[in-house]
């Protein structure tokens, strides 16, 4: 699937995308917020929209009222206990390939336009044995570095870490590689701009 990531198979629901599947047939992966809200903005432009959603149903990962909104809108189809086995096409997608997960049957249809939201998976492996991070590979920072109230061993300051800074005195983290953030543009933003704030803080104590 990622030789045809762009090109049909998408990791988001920007305008360009929406714009490019206007009057097609489209599938959303995933069950939880973010896959609602995508496939409430995408039937706006396709002709049909999908969810394609491994569990029984929406209710134990999305909020309900995007479950009614999903609910009310005409050209949203939600396929429960299904899971995508392949994606087909050469230059650009073509077609999908599904799988009941409780009986294992199989189908292929037609696809234009894939877009994927189950989840992120940090790339954080570059930081092991440097930074703690959790067992998904999220970076702790603040008062998550804490185990049973002590600090990391590494740990020297005389004080607690503030806000975003992780294991490594002075060093900040921001955005969606954060454990526990919000996984929202705005977040991550937000995020930087106070870090930059507790950078200075730093630099402040250790150049005099």
């Amino acid at each position: 699937m990622e030789q045809l990531t762009g090109a049909g198979v998408f990791y988001g629901a920007a305008i360009t995308e929406a714009f490019s599947c206007k009057d097609e047939d489209i599938f959303v992966v995933g069950g939880a917020n973010s896959a609602g809200q995508a496939a409430i903005y995408l039937a706006q432009f396709a002709r049909k929209v999908t969810m394609l959603v491994r569990a029984d149903s929406l209710i134990k990962s999305m909020s309900q009222y995007l479950i009614d909104r999903i609910d009310t809108i005409d050209n949203i189809d939600v396929m429960t206990y299904t899971q995508i086995v392949e994606a087909h096409g050469t230059d650009n997608l073509e077609a999908i390939t599904l799988a009941n997960t409780q009986t294992n049957e199989q189908q292929r249809v037609d696809a234009k336009a894939l877009f994927i939201f189950i989840g992120a998976a940090p790339r954080t492996g570059w930081l092991e044995d440097v930074i703690i991070r959790d067992e998904r590979g999220f970076i702790l920072a603040g008062q998550d570095l804490l185990r049973d109230g002590k600090l990391p061993r590494n740990w020297h300051l005389n004080r607690q870490p503030y806000l975003l800074e992780t294991s490594v005195p002075g060093v900040f983290v921001a955005g969606d590689v954060r454990h526990g953030s919000v996984k929202r543009v705005a977040s991550g933003v937000g995020e930087g701009s106070i870090a930059v704030q507790f950078v200075h803080n730093y630099l402040a104590q250790v150049v005099k």
